[in-house]
C-alpha cells in the first residue's frame, strides 16, 4: 500500500532519531524534498509534507519551511536541529566493559517492507510495521539518559550489527550479542527463507565480514535479520548493568513494549562483535 502521508511521517521520524540518539531535544526542522514534477501530482507532495509536519509537531520541533528541487526521483526528509546539555550528550561510542546493551524496537523492518513490495506477505502486517517506523524514539532517549547511557546509536541502514560495530570500534571494546534475546517481527524469518533481502543487506554483509563472529548455533535467518537494513529503527544503547532491569521495565511500560537487553560489553580487547 502506497500512502504519501505515511511516507512523510516515516521519513520525519527517521530524521528526528539522530537527535534522540544523542539524548537531544528536537527544536527546529526544515523540509528537504526532491520532486519529480512531471511524474507525480502535486497533491501527493502536500500529503507527504503533512505527514512530516505532524511528526515534527509531535516531537515539539518547529517546522521552519524547507527546500524543494526538481529531481527524477522522489526523496524527502527533515534537516533537524536540536539542543543537548554539554555534559549529558551521548555519543555513538563510550560503552564500557560491564555495560549491557538494550534495543528499544523490533528488527525486521527492511525484510518486511521488501516482502510487501514483492507481494510475499499480506497487508495485514502493515499496521504493525507502520506503527514501529512512525514511533518517535523520544521516550527511549529520555529513559536511556535517566539510567546513565554511556553510548547510543539509532538502528537504520547499516542494520543492528553495522551500527553496533561503530560502538565497538569507537571505544575499542568487544561486544557480545545474545541472538535469542533480540526482539524481531515474527514474520521476518519466513521471508528470509523466501530469499527476501535488500541491497543494503548485501553491502552490510561484506562490510561486517571481519567485524563479527557468529557461533554455529546462530541460524542463517537470525544472521540475516541482525545484518539487514532497518528503516526508522529503535535505539541501541549501553548502560551500567545495575540499571538494566529498571530501564527495560520503564521502556516496556511506556511505548517500547519490545525493549530488551540483547547483550553486553565484555572488555577492551579489540573492536569486535561476537554473536551467540
Amino acid at each position: 500500500m502506497d500512502d504519501p502521508y505515511t511516507f512523510g511521517a516515516i521519513a520525519a521520524t527517521n530524521s528526528l532519531s539522530d537527535v534522540y540518539s544523542m539524548g537531544g531535544v528536537p527544536k527546529t526542522a526544515l523540509n528537504i524534498t526532491c520532486w519529480p514534477k512531471d511524474d507525480l501530482d502535486l497533491s501527493i507532495l502536500g500529503d507527504i509534507v503533512r505527514g512530516g509536519a505532524d511528526k515534527a509537531a509531535e516531537s515539539g520541533a518547529a517546522l521552519l519551511g524547507g527546500h524543494t528541487v526538481d529531481s527524477p526521483e522522489l526523496m524527502y526528509g527533515l534537516s533537524v536541529t536540536g539542543i543537548v546539555h554539554p555534559d549529558k550528550y551521548v555519543k555513538n561510542y563510550g560503552a564500557r566493559p560491564g555495560d549491557v546493551l538494550i534495543l528499544s524496537k523490533n528488527l525486521g523492518i527492511g525484510i518486511l517492507t521488501t516482502g510487501l513490495k514483492f507481494d510475499k506477505i499480506s497487508d495485514e502486517i502493515l499496521p504493525q510495521v507502520v506503527e514501529s517506523m512512525t514511533r518517535l524514539n523520544a521516550t527511549a532517549s529520555k529513559v536511556m539518559l535517566k539510567y546513565g547511557a554511556t553510548a547510543c546509536t539509532d538502528v537504520t541502514g547499516y542494520g543492528l550489527l553495522g551500527h553496533a560495530s561503530e560502538m565497538a570500534e569507537g571505544n575499542h571494546v568487544r561486544l557480545q550479542i545474545d541472538s535469542s534475546s533480540v526482539p524481531f517481527f515474527e514474520d521476518a524469518p519466513p521471508l528470509v527463507v523466501k530469499n527476501t533481502y535488500t541491497q543494503a543487506y548485501l553491502a552490510n554483509t561484506k562490510f561486517l565480514s571481519d567485524k563479527v563472529t557468529f557461533r554455529t548455533s546462530v541460524s542463517e535467518e537470525m544472521r540475516h535479520i541482525l545484518m539487514e537494513a532497518e528503516t526508522s529503527g529503535g535505539l541501541l544503547f549501553a548502560l551500567p548493568a545495575e540499571n538494566a532491569d529498571a530501564a527495560v521495565n520503564e521502556l516496556r511500560g511506556v511505548d517500547c513494549p519490545e525493549a530488551a537487553v540483547i547483550g553486553k560489553v565484555v572488555d577492551a580487547d579489540g573492536a569486535h562483535i561476537e554473536v551467540h
